[in-house]
């Protein structure tokens, strides 16, 4: 993998992106997750690491700002790996697809309108669900914690979810209010 050699996906060389938390890397046990979905064990990630490019990415709650303006439409291979590691897939509710198979997604305000390619304002969405947004009167937007919300035209508003859960299962233990 070193080699640089393996090609590239969606703008980034093929790389594997794994998230962990703290805690799980110091007692050097546990799992941690592939932008894919797939689990790790903490020994093999360890091992993999130690042949590794490293890029640390640290989450406060708010997310990282890396902030490119107006300047770019197209997210930087810097904040693809952010998305990656944060969103760990499409963020439309229910869908299952992975990191791997997402473009990069304008939250707030699509590029074309006006928007920024900020991080904060980014978010994961497989083509399907990024057309979606583009052709029909769908939008997204960002909680005060920065998930996104897919919000559905009032006629079909029938209280569903409006997150992805199925990428971050440990929301499902966390309190509802952001």
């Amino acid at each position: 993998m070193a080699s640089g050699e393996l090609g590239h996906h969606n703008g980034l060389p093929t790389t594997v992106i794994v998230t962990t938390t703290l805690a799980e890397l110091e007692k050097g046990a546990g799992h941690a997750v592939t932008a894919g979905g797939t689990l790790i064990p903490m020994s093999d990630l360890i091992r993999m690491a130690s042949h590794a490019f490293h890029y640390l990415c640290i989450f406060d709650g708010n997310g990282i700002p890396l902030h490119l303006g107006r300047s770019k439409r197209l997210a930087s291979p810097g904040q693809r790996i952010v998305m990656l590691a944060k969103d760990r897939g499409c963020t439309a509710p229910g869908c299952t697809a992975s990191g791997y198979q997402c473009q990069v997604h304008h939250a707030t305000l699509d590029w074309k309108r006006g928007g920024n390619t900020d991080i904060e304002d980014l978010t994961l969405a497989c083509g399907p669900h990024n057309r979606l947004i583009e052709n029909t009167p769908w939008t997204t937007g960002k909680r005060g914690d920065g998930i996104t919300e897919w919000i559905p035209p009032p006629a079909l508003d029938c209280g569903q979810s409006r997150t992805n859960t199925y990428h971050h299962p440990e929301r499902l233990l966390a309190p509802d209010d952001p």
